[in-house]
């Protein structure tokens, strides 16, 4: 028989309280998890927030039901919604459904045989816009400063947006000319060429890059992302020069991963608004973007007789079928070949 206490009294000692069961108050989001998900895998930064983007209005779209609760046909509604209200592109559906796929077999550990049979968008196949020698020139020339330097090195080298905007100082070498791109498209490394036209503007680029260096490190503010779990194995390179941005922001910015005050890279929207502005200026009505610069690359390369597969290496395509695509936009015609009444005459 239970002894009733005097509310007047302490209560009683705690190895009398009756043992509770432990409640677990820690127990993180979904979208927690989806991010330590994400980040135990390396993927970016920006695929994490696009990923935890899309699980969170895919949760909206069903009035906050958890995904556990949902199916093949949740997903199908979604993305039907997002095709038929939302009127976005194949490439936008197909990055959702991605989201999705991962949040089931990755957080949730869900493995349904839905899953493979939810059909992607079909993705249009559209040949590159590709710039003429003479438009190049023409856009080049309306660019100055840092922009100029860094749309010289994509035609240059033919470096996707993002990876130019990454690249490190250990990363250019002067004495090969050449210049390693790491941890590209598929987590791969390859090696371009590194144009002579643009190694003395990028030297004198890299003097004034290190006066800013030398200026963080005596306010103790030089430390600079490192990939992976480089900063554990390598725990001061990440206040030495080598392993700094090429092309570094103008202030200093929280990261939103660690929260350490640092120097990130450059923002490549303002790469993106500068080309825009100089396209419009040389009177071309093409939409023309940074990207369009590696397009030109490789088309002028193919047209100057170089070899398909350096082209690949160069680009750094997995399958040459993808470099192929650059042969149908060649100024001789379709598919690149010239007519034989041409040699004829």
């Amino acid at each position: 028989m239970n002894t009733p206490i005097d509310p007047g009294k302490p209560p009683p000692p705690a190895e009398y309280a009756p043992e509770r069961p432990e409640v677990d108050t820690a127990q993180p989001s979904l979208l927690d998890q989806v991010r330590a998900q994400i980040r135990l895998r390396h993927y970016s930064i920006r695929t994490e927030a696009q990923y935890v983007q899309w699980v969170r209005r895919f949760v909206l779209f069903h009035h906050k039901r958890h995904p556990r609760e949902m199916g093949a046909s949740e997903v199908e509604a979604f993305l039907s919604h997002l095709a038929v209200e939302g009127h976005v592109a194949s490439a936008t559906q197909n990055q959702a459904l991605s989201a999705l796929l991962f949040l089931y077999r990755n957080v949730l550990g869900v493995e349904l045989p839905w899953l493979d049979d939810v059909v992607r968008a079909k993705r249009p196949q559209h040949l590159p816009v590709v710039l003429t020698r003479s438009e190049v020139q023409r856009v080049l020339e309306r660019m100055d400063g840092v922009h100029s330097l860094l749309a010289r090195l994509l035609y240059g080298t033919g470096m996707r947006l993002m990876e130019v905007i990454r690249l490190r100082v250990k990363d250019v070498d002067f004495a090969q000319g050449e210049i390693l791109i790491r941890d590209g498209k598929g987590a791969k490394d390859r090696v371009t060429m590194l144009p002579e036209a643009v190694a003395g503007d990028l030297r004198e680029h890299l003097r004034r890059r290190q006066l800013l260096f030398d200026d963080d490190l005596r306010l103790g503010k030089a430390t600079v992302y490192l990939p992976d779990a480089l900063e554990r194995k390598y725990p001061n390179a990440n206040t030495t020069w080598p392993w700094q941005y090429v092309f570094a922001a103008g202030s200093h910015s929280i990261d939103p991963r660690s929260g350490v005050e640092r120097r990130h890279h450059l923002d490549e929207k303002q790469l993106q608004r500068a080309m825009k502005k100089a396209v419009a200026a040389a009177g071309i009505d093409k939409p023309a973007t940074p990207h369009t610069l590696r397009h030109s690359f490789a088309t002028h390369l193919l047209d100057s007789g170089y070899d398909i597969r350096t082209v690949q290496e160069l680009l750094g395509h997995a399958d040459v079928a993808t470099t192929m695509i650059y042969t149908h936009v060649l100024k001789r015609g379709g598919r690149g070949v010239r007519s034989p009444l041409d040699a004829l005459l």
